[in-house]
């Protein structure tokens, strides 16, 4: 019975978390600014901001504007999770329901409280036409009068930017990192060369020399 409780424990991320899934993502997320964390319950960095967060979506939960959730990218959740590109645990998005952004700041209670008050407010989007300014609206209504596998096309292209642009990072510190190898190396090898070469025994005659000089006097 011990070791079933140990490993239901280990599984456990946060029994209180509010879930969202497919079929009540709608519902949770309409007309609010969302924060959501994309979680698997055997990430151990997961179950460690669970008590922080569970504490944030507390906050949050009666809020008419802002909504703070948990989403299981194991279970009734993978579909958002891979709508959204989630890649690693725990993975933090804001915004609006339909266009979220990845979460860049610090992970403390803190950190969370002060983003989550200053942000899970009304922004312009297409739920909230009234809050954008004259361009974002003029580029609302151009991509709304898109056909539907235009628009979709439209969206391929520029998700394919950032692709190529993680591809090109990743790459370049590949060859960053092998440059480093290659110098250290370099460096490593120079220095025993040096050392080899006659620089101890030199060391040890200047301190034998300065030995007898002492002894002298």
């Amino acid at each position: 019975m011990k070791s079933i409780a140990v490993v239901a424990a280990f599984f456990t991320v946060g029994s209180n978390a509010i879930e969202v899934t497919p079929d009540n993502f709608d519902s949770l997320t309409k007309g609010k600014t969302v924060f959501l964390k994309f979680y698997a319950p055997w990430c151990g960095h997961c179950k460690k901001l669970a008590p922080d967060w569970e504490k944030l979506e507390k906050e949050f939960e009666s809020s008419d504007i802002g909504f703070v959730g948990s989403v299981d990218c194991t279970a009734g959740g993978k579909p958002i999770c891979e709508s959204n590109g989630v890649q690693g645990y725990p993975t933090l998005k804001w915004g609006d329901a339909s266009a979220l952004e990845d979460y860049q700041g610090g992970r403390s209670l803190k950190d969370l409280t002060n983003f989550s008050k200053e942000n899970l407010k009304p922004i312009c989007s297409v739920s909230n036409i009234d809050l954008c300014d004259d361009d974002k609206k003029a580029q609302i209504a151009k991509y709304q009068a898109m056909a539907k596998d235009d628009l979709k096309t439209a969206i391929e292209e520029k998700e394919k930017e950032i692709e190529d642009a993680e591809k090109y990072f990743k790459t370049e510190v590949e060859k960053l990192q092998k440059s480093y190898e290659g110098l250290m190396e370099t460096k490593e090898s120079t220095i025993a060369e040096v050392k080899n070469s006659g620089l101890s025994l030199m060391k040890s005659v200047k301190k034998a020399g300065a030995s007898e000089g002492s002894d002298e006097l």
